[in-house]
């Protein structure tokens, strides 16, 4: 057992605390990662708030690249020294979605066996089954992904989250390819992360939606051919004009991405589809939330699919060395969503900027 730093939430309404917690030495299926840098994603915000569950103390962070310190017995692929990414999606191989060969769907993802603590041995809850916010952590060994060890952990470290969740909804989810139109409702990380999915495909044109003329300038940085502002125009028809401009009849974006995660902009991705288009919800919902009323009539008329993705449908084991690769080469900017790098005392500050929508990702780094 070792003894680390590491930020743990002690309930909704307190800030998050620097503290010491145990990691436990790795038993068999699990490893040890020095974490070498963590973004700060709005999913841990969601856990420290108690919007995720109300298993408190929380260790946050999930977002994490780091070097391998420790495997457990029988532990064969990975070994100390590798740098990996960490992963929400530790596949079973035993589920129903993993014997049809569907791994990406996995409904019984793998964590660790053992519970890291705090000092007195209160258990602690890890995001998502990682809890990185820390100079170790104690994971699932399918958790941890090898990648190309040059590549800038800060960058790499955020396919964790957020940016797989983008660039898997447009390339995986929506199946977009060249030949075919995108359009982006909603613009912060996951919103940027499918705008560059979608260029990374070949689409054409690929239309960024938001209110907040930064982000939709950061769009266009990564590949937006058209920009939206729907504070200022309706964005479903604006859609549907761009598109006609590029394919004489269109009515409508080929595939659509809802990254917003509310009703208002679900409904307006519906309508700004062509015939038999598709809808891609990554958005996260609130459970509140219900979907607005449409006639039936307009579902079955205009065809096509509506879809959720999670994480971006990614197998981590397929998708993150590829994509690092293709950073690696120059063809995917994944420094561009890297807006500051910060220090394990200002996690709290970093859900301060990101609430305020002033950063794109605050990575901390170890």
């Amino acid at each position: 057992m070792q003894q680390v730093k590491a930020v743990v939430a002690r309930s909704k309404d307190a800030p998050v605390e620097l503290v010491t917690i145990n990691v436990p030495d790795p038993g068999p299926g699990e490893a040890v990662v020095k974490i070498q840098t963590c973004g700060v994603c709005h999913t841990d915000l969601h856990y420290k708030q108690g919007g995720i569950n109300d298993e408190f103390p929380f260790l946050l962070g999930h977002e994490a690249a780091g070097v391998v310190e420790a495997v457990g017995p029988d532990v064969t692929g990975v070994a100390p020294g590798d740098f990996v990414v960490l992963n929400w999606r530790a596949v079973c191989g035993e589920c129903r979605a993993c014997k049809r060969g569907d791994l990406q769907y996995c409904f019984n993802t793998h964590n660790a066996t053992q519970r890291m603590t705090l000092e007195d041995g209160t258990e602690l809850t890890p995001a998502l089954g990682i809890g990185a916010f820390a100079e170790k952590t104690l994971v699932a060994v399918g958790q941890c992904t090898k990648v190309d060890p040059d590549a800038r952990a800060a960058a790499v470290g955020l396919l964790g989250c957020g940016v797989m969740a983008g660039i898997g909804a447009a390339i995986n989810t929506g199946a977009l390819t060249r030949g075919r139109s995108a359009a982006v409702i909603g613009c912060g990380g996951v919103g940027v992360a499918a705008v560059a999915g979608a260029a990374l495909a070949g689409a054409s044109p690929v239309i960024a939606v938001d209110i907040d003329a930064k982000k939709l300038e950061k769009a266009r940085e990564l590949g937006a051919t058209h920009v939206v502002d729907s504070s200022q125009e309706d964005p479903v028809e604006a859609i549907k004009r761009i598109c006609a401009e590029t394919y004489e009849g269109a009515e409508g974006a080929d595939v659509v991405i809802e990254a917003v995660g509310r009703p208002e902009t679900w409904k307006q991705a519906f309508y700004a589809r062509d015939l038999a288009g598709v809808l891609v919800l990554v958005g996260v919902p609130t459970p509140d939330m219900t979907v607005p009323e449409i006639p039936l009539i307009d579902v079955f008329g205009r065809g096509g699919a509506l879809k959720s993705s999670w994480y971006g449908d990614c197998l981590p084991s397929r998708d993150f060395p590829m994509l690092v690769d293709l950073y690696r080469q120059g063809r995917l900017d994944l420094d561009a969503f890297v807006t500051e790098e910060v220090g394990l005392d200002d996690v709290e500050a970093s859900f301060e900027r990101m609430h305020h929508g002033d950063v794109l990702r605050s990575v901390v780094v170890l």
